[in-house]
């Protein structure tokens, strides 16, 4: 492994797991444990799953100015966010296509950005010199954060003897302050696998006896660690969007189907002049979901073929373990992309017939909304 990688504060955790560790985003970071991915996914769907996402970035706003900031900054409506509640957003530049999406948590005194690690160092150069000329302080919390994520059915049932905090007072996309085995946590229910479950945002040096305090709690209950190959696998089959695959700065927000996201009348922002202008003559291609109908690995590259033609390119894919079939993401003309219509993805010289589908690809997740 690469010495120059950075390291997570559970690395050695990982490693006494027998975590098979990649390259990732800067950091390294397991992508299975010795169960292997299929089990890892299975468990979080049926049980629970522990995953280290320590490698996320934590950016702290304060000050008088805090929300106008944020606000220019991202493309959601900030004022809508109440106290103890999580938005999701995006930083766009000004073409309106896509720096990162994030996630916006709201304290009583202060705004916390979490955005993805690949991106950490573009994102602060982004935000400091756009907070120029705004009253506030900013700081880059990352390095003194660990976020541990623990998903599955059995979730709340497994942390809720490690804290005093009522976990079923805190609903989708809301969080509280307290403390898991002793530790001080903020403790949130965002979630990236379609599973109900906790993210716990803890002091890094505590996150090996609270990871191992979670482990214990959860043995009985079938909880396995799981690592990014699990992750990958859970989020597609949600379809959710992973920077650097389904987004980037080729598209747009509103080609990258987070239209939803977008709040153009929530006064300005980077990047909501072009994004006004692409609303109203309309988008000409969009990030769809397809659904293989015979037999096939739909990997990241692989074209995706309509009328014979090759029209996009598969963004995300793989063979779904709770489907039994080959599930992907990718960029279609919007004729292509509307739901129902007949897709293939050319594996090999061959084209395996698909057909385009709305997300979500699994729709018998235990979360939470």
């Amino acid at each position: 492994m690469d010495a120059t990688l950075a390291r997570t504060p559970l690395h050695n955790t990982h490693i006494a797991l027998g975590g098979r560790m990649v390259p990732f985003a800067g950091y390294a970071m397991p992508v299975q444990y010795p169960a292997g991915i299929r089990a890892e996914h299975a468990a979080v769907r049926t049980a629970a799953g522990l995953f280290d996402v320590s490698h996320m970035g934590e950016f702290t706003v304060r000050g008088p100015q805090a929300d106008d900031l944020v606000q220019y900054l991202t493309v959601n409506d900030v004022s809508r966010v109440a106290v103890g509640q999580a938005q999701y957003s995006a930083l766009c530049n000004e073409r309106g296509t896509i720096l990162d999406d994030l996630l916006v948590y709201r304290f009583a005194d202060r705004i916390v950005l979490v955005v993805n690690a690949s991106n950490r160092a573009r994102d602060w150069d982004w935000v400091t010199r756009h907070a120029a000329g705004y009253d506030v302080e900013i700081s880059d919390d990352s390095d003194d954060i660990a976020l541990i994520a623990l998903q599955g059915p059995a979730a709340q049932e497994i942390l809720a003897p490690l804290t005093e905090t009522d976990l079923g007072a805190i609903g989708y996309y809301r969080f509280a302050e307290g403390y898991v085995a002793a530790a001080p946590a903020t403790i949130s229910r965002t979630g990236y696998t379609g599973e109900d479950g906790f993210e716990l945002y803890l002091p890094a040096p505590a996150a090996p006896a609270v990871w191992n305090a979670v482990t214990e709690a959860g043995a009985h209950h079938g909880l396995i660690p799981a690592g990014l190959g699990a992750r990958d696998s859970l989020r597609l089959e949600m379809g959710y969007a992973l920077y650097g695959n389904d987004l980037d700065e080729d598209h747009t927000a509103l080609e990258s189907g987070l239209g939803w996201i977008v709040k153009l009348d929530a006064g300005d922002f980077i990047g909501r002049a072009a994004l006004a202008a692409e609303k109203e003559r309309g988008v000409t291609r969009r990030l769809a979901g397809v659904r293989l109908t015979q037999r096939g690995f739909p990997r990241p590259g692989y074209p995706l073929v309509h009328n014979g033609e090759d029209v996009g390119t598969v963004t995300s894919g793989v063979a779904s373990p709770s489907l039994g079939g080959g599930i992907a993401m990718g960029y279609l003309p919007v004729a292509a992309a509307r739901p129902g219509t007949e897709v293939g993805v050319r594996i090999r010289g061959r084209v395996i017939a698909g057909v385009t589908q709305r997300p979500p690809f699994y729709t018998e997740g235990s979360i939470r909304r």
